[in-house]
């Protein structure tokens, strides 16, 4: 600290034990704040029906301070009776509606946890928030951005879709972290440094989904590098609480948190919920009518597969329904899939189509209606699916659009699970074909036609593929018709195999893996399942026209989708115009009288090279592997005489001895080089010296092409200042220079230019005499010498000049 002058002297102990003081003054009031906390807490009943607000909660004041500033106050239910029990330390099984609230459920008892310990940055990771998907870990991290505000602890997002590399050098110093499974898995086992030892709180959110079959060896795996001493909150809208479960993630004596068991259904009372029997092939039909007939609203379109969601986005948007569309799945890149969620939230009306990478835990604002155009896999996916609409008191409408051979199943599977849903049908005057429209653009466009057949694929083997044979009925279905119903000139031919014999049919002839048989699920092979298509006897005009529409890179996987083997009469009107190798000499001569041909002996170097084959043949046209047979480098350089040398020369040590001494030697050397020097010196020089001459040889031609550019008259051409010779300064030479004289050679003056004639005459006295005055001043003017150092010669001298002219 520096004094002012006249200032008294300050003593330099004073400040600092003043500072002291107030520090230990703050520790005190910490700690008296915590142990306050800590007494409230151990003195609060969870089941208090008092509890209401976020303020009836023993929090601490950044907590309490960052809930206020996010505008959150009162308690939903699944937060009033899961904060009270996570603060005093249980571990929480909670399952409760969508839209009900659950991320605050488990981030106020983060941040609670991790004040109480007094964690810091030197402590490492005290909380673990792992996700299932990676739009839900953003928007968990977010909100812990708006509560978390007034706290100290680092927080990171760890998802899949950024640099690994970035992750690591950051990870080791966050206190808590939200993640995906997979790549928090990844850095436990790669990123060194990373220590989970002192983790204090596990978190899962959307738990049902992270423990299944999907996710279940890496959590398995990720549990194992966790501690056993925490604390676990597991969070879903439908909750498992099947023994193995709890028994993997080390749960003790958890608290089942159930909000809406007590209740008639296990979605929000303000959502009302519909369904319409479609068939198959009427899906896109009925979706295209829908969006037609809602285009002020806010929706999301569910569907199985990321193939499909690309399909109907490409092919929705050519036809232009009316709407904003936009398309989400999991093959995104990450920076698309944020800037798309970004987006969606932000737009007043639009249509998402998008996969169940959306289903779980997604905050959409404002959401209008939910379809699904897919029947999903269970009823749970389909809780989760409509809780992206009806969220915190806000009304909204979902629709399912089911196959006849789904409706009995499916309904009876919501209905055990208490989900309200009432049948409805289609007006007639809203029905709308889009299958001429799709079908044109599947004929202009083969990248939709491409899109078509993969989708066609993935829901076939999606449907196929589903546990729930009672639901799903594969042999019910008409694919047929479904493959017409998206444009497709027939029904492409899928092959599924069990797990098992994959690898093995993997490595065997294509003829072996083909079915010989028209019937559907006939196959050559045990565990090969052929679903081919129908083939009609009669092809018509406009379906050969498709299949020879796409003569590029997708062609020959149409080919193989479609399975229709072409007529013998086509392949033979192919093979004429197929390109034949051409024979050369030798193929001729070999094949002529029987008699083979002798090798050739080719010498390369010292070595000779029998070329007895043709592979012999294209290894003389290989450099790199002709340099086994080379004796050794043959590259030579030139000297400054233009002598050639060997790449690599090393001179003996009797010839260096027979030149002399070695310091007369250097001394040569030297003076030789020192020559080199002085001759590049003077090379140097002269091309300096020839730069500025032709520098200032550039200078006075722009000044030449300048003046003349002045002595133009306004038509453009050029003023006959001097007859005999052009003289681009002739003009300024003419003006008067000191001693009275013109500039000009001759020294003759010009004439005075005539005054022009008034057409009218002037008799007054007053302007006679204005007229002698101007005569008068006009002659005193004539006579002013402007003296000069020496004759104008450039172009600056001249401008000087009239320059002084003009101020006269």
């Amino acid at each position: 600290m520096t004094a002012n002058a006249g200032a008294k002297p300050v003593r330099k102990g004073k400040p600092q034990k003043s500072q002291n003081a107030s520090r230990t003054l703050k520790r005190k009031r910490e700690q008296e704040d915590l142990s306050k906390l800590k007494e409230a807490i151990a003195n609060l009943d969870p089941k208090d029906p008092k509890i209401a607000n976020f303020t009836d909660l023993p929090l601490c004041q950044a907590t309490a301070s960052g809930l206020r500033a996010s505008h959150f106050e009162v308690l939903t239910d699944v937060q009033r009776t899961a904060i009270p029990l996570a603060i005093k330390g249980n571990d929480i099984l909670g399952a409760a509606k969508t839209g009900s609230g659950k991320t605050l459920a488990f981030l106020v008892p983060v941040l609670e946890k991790l004040y109480r310990e007094r964690w810091t940055e030197y402590d490492g990771l005290g909380a673990l928030i792992i996700s299932p998907t990676r739009e839900l870990a953003m928007q968990i991290f977010e909100v812990l951005r708006k509560i978390g505000r007034n706290h100290v602890f680092s927080a990171g997002l760890v998802i899949g879709g950024k640099s690994l590399k970035e992750e690591a050098e950051r990870i080791g110093r966050m206190n808590i972290l939200v993640c995906t499974p997979g790549r928090m898995l990844q850095h436990l086992d790669q990123t060194a440094g990373f220590d989970v030892d002192n983790l204090q709180i596990l978190v899962l959110d959307e738990a049902d989904r992270i423990m299944d079959m999907g996710f279940q060896s890496a959590v398995d795996a990720l549990v194992e590098h966790l501690p056993k001493t925490r604390q676990t909150l597991l969070f879903s809208a439908t909750q498992s609480k099947r023994v193995s479960d709890l028994a993997r993630l080390s749960l003790k004596d958890p608290e089942f948190v159930s909000v809406h068991e007590k209740e008639s259904a296990a979605t929000p009372t303000n959502l009302d919920q519909i369904y319409t029997v479609t068939p198959l092939a009427q899906k896109l039909d009925t979706l295209w009518g829908f969006l037609r007939s809602n285009l002020k609203s806010k929706m999301v379109v569910f569907l199985s597969s990321g193939k499909q969601v690309r399909f109907i986005y490409e092919s929705f948007r050519r036809m232009q329904p009316g709407i904003p569309l936009l398309h989400l799945h999991g093959r995104q890149k990450q920076i698309a899939r944020t800037e798309i969620t970004r987006r969606f939230k932000s737009a007043p009306t639009a249509c998402l189509f998008a996969t169940d990478v959306v289903a779980r835990g997604v905050d959409f604002p404002a959401v209008d209606w939910v379809i699904q155009v897919d029947c999903p896999e269970d009823a749970e996916t389909y809780i989760h699916r409509v809780g992206r609409t009806a969220r915190y008191d806000r009304k909204g409408r979902a629709v399912l659009f089911l196959d006849p051979s789904e409706e009995e199943g499916f309904v009876k599977r919501l209905e055990h699970k208490k989900v309200p849903i009432k049948r409805v049908n289609v007006k007639e005057d809203k029905k709308q074909s889009i299958a001429n429209e799709l079908q044109n653009l599947c004929f202009q466009n083969p990248d939709v036609k491409y899109l078509a057949q993969k989708a066609f694929v993935s829901y076939t083997k999606s449907i196929h593929l589903q546990k729930d044979k009672e639901v799903f009925r594969f042999q019910e279905l008409d694919l047929d018709a479904f493959a017409a119903s998206m444009g497709l000139p027939g029904a492409p031919q899928i092959k599924m195999t069990k797990g098992e014999d994959v690898k093995r049919l993997k490595n065997m002839p294509r003829q072996g893996m083909s079915s010989g048989s028209e019937e559907e699920g006939e196959g050559d092979e045990e565990g090969v399942v052929v679903i081919k298509a129908k083939k009609g006897e009669v092809r018509t005009k406009y379906q050969k026209m498709a299949e020879r529409q796409n003569q590029d890179v997708l062609s020959s996987h149409y080919r193989k989708l479609v399975g229709g083997d072409d007529d013998e009469d086509e392949d033979d009107e192919e093979d004429f115009l197929s390109v034949k190798r051409v024979l050369d000499d030798e193929d001729l001569e070999g094949a002529g009288g029987g008699a083979q041909a002798e090798p050739k002996v080719v010498k390369i170097g010292k070595s000779e090279l029998v070329i007895d084959s043709k592979r012999r043949e294209k290894l003389l046209k290989s450099k790199k592997k002709m340099l086994k047979y080379m004796d050794g480098p043959t590259k030579l350089v030139f000297d400054d005489e233009g002598n050639a040398h060997q790449l690599y020369e090393l001179q003996g040590e009797e010839e260096f001895r027979a030149e002399g001494p070695a310091e007369k030697l250097r001394e040569k050397f030297v003076e030789t080089e020192a020559g080199k020097v002085k001759e590049a010196d003077v090379e140097d020089k002269e091309a300096a010296k020839l730069r500025r001459r032709e520098k200032r040889e550039r200078a006075k031609q722009r000044e030449r092409e300048e003046m003349e550019a002045l002595t133009r008259d306004a038509a453009g051409a050029k003023l006959d200042v001097n007859d005999e010779e052009e003289d681009p300064l002739a003009l300024l030479k003419s003006l008067p220079i000191a001693g009275g004289g013109s500039g000009s050679s001759d020294g003759e003056d010009e004439p005075p230019k005539k005054k022009a004639k008034k057409w009218f005459q002037d008799d007054s006295e007053d302007e006679r005499e204005a007229e002698r005055q101007r005569k008068k001043e006009k002659k005193e003017k004539k006579g002013k010498v402007i003296e000069m150092d020496h004759e104008p010669d450039t172009l600056q001298d001249y401008e000087a000049l009239a320059a002084g002219l003009l101020e006269d």
